[in-house]
This record gives structure tokens, sequence and C-alpha cells, in this order.
């Protein structure tokens, strides 16, 4: 089992500096990166009629049903997925078994271009994500929460 993420503002900010990036560099519409669990860790692009929540979701449970899939073939996960459609095309990768990097483009770019940024794009992510889970396991670096305690809590809702 995997520690609880914690995100911290500077490598929400490196985060965001990739996604950016590619995005450019991919010629993409949209680019946006979700955590297994479903939730929205950060969007650039035209997001603005698209519900990304929506997305996000969806697309966590299009990587469990294929998850699924792989395991039913002997597979441990299928680490990269591409949709095809009439005028979009979605790109998905798992970066560091962790998160889900999601790249929607259109004829102004193509599936080569896509997957040669994102490959340097998830290299860069998988490190900025490997430096917070050393933050989170490090005593005292971890979760803010982490020196609260239970006699906190109660003190804090008592009268």
């Amino acid at each position: 089992m995997q520690p609880q993420m914690v995100m911290y503002d500077e490598e929400f900010q490196q985060i965001s500096t990739v996604c950016e990036r590619l995005s450019r560099e991919a010629n993409a519409k949209v680019v946006f990166l979700v955590d297994k669990n479903g939730q929205l860790i950060a969007s650039v692009g035209a997001t603005e009629n698209l519900d990304t929540t929506s997305l996000a979701s969806l697309t966590a449970g299009n990587i469990a049903a294929t998850g699924g899939l792989a395991k039913l073939i002997g597979e441990k996960e299928f680490s990269i997925l591409f949709h095809e459609g009439e005028k979009d095309n979605l790109h998905i990768s798992i970066i560091g078994g962790r998160v889900i990097l999601v790249v929607i483009f259109d004829s102004r770019s193509s599936l080569g271009l896509v997957r040669l940024r994102v490959k340097k794009a998830s290299d860069e992510l998988n490190r900025i994500f490997e430096g917070l889970m050393k933050k989170v396991l490090v005593p005292g670096t971890g979760s803010p929460f982490a020196e609260i305690t239970d006699d906190d809590i109660d003190n804090l809702f008592s009268e």
C-alpha cells in the first residue's frame, strides 16, 4: 500500500509547468493529471467547455477496467491507452504506477509527437512524484497533519 499523497505548492507548481510545456510541445488541446482514485491534480489547455471532474473520474475508471483486462491475460497493467475519435483523440498513460496523464489532441498534432512528448514529461513527472513521496515518508517532513494528536482534536471540539 502506498502512503497517502500530500500535494505541496512547490510540487504543484512543478507539475503544472510540466503539463503546460507538454501541452505546448505536443500541440495538445488539453493535458490533465489525475490520481488513480479519479481526483484531478492539474489541468491545462482548453478546459472551459469540459467537465473535468467527470473526465478525471471516468479516466480512473477506464484505467481500472483495463487493469482488469490486463490481469486476465497475464499482464500487470496496460501503461498506455489510446482512443481515436472522429475529431479528438485521447492518449492516456500511467506515471510511476501512481497517477494518470491524459492528453487530448486533434489533427493539429499526431500520435507520434504526443508519444514522444509524453515520454519526456512522464520522466519529469515521475521524478517530481518520487521526491514528493520521499517527503511524505521522512519523519517531520511528511503530512502537514502528522504532528496533530487526538488530544489536539478533542481540545479543538471541546467547550
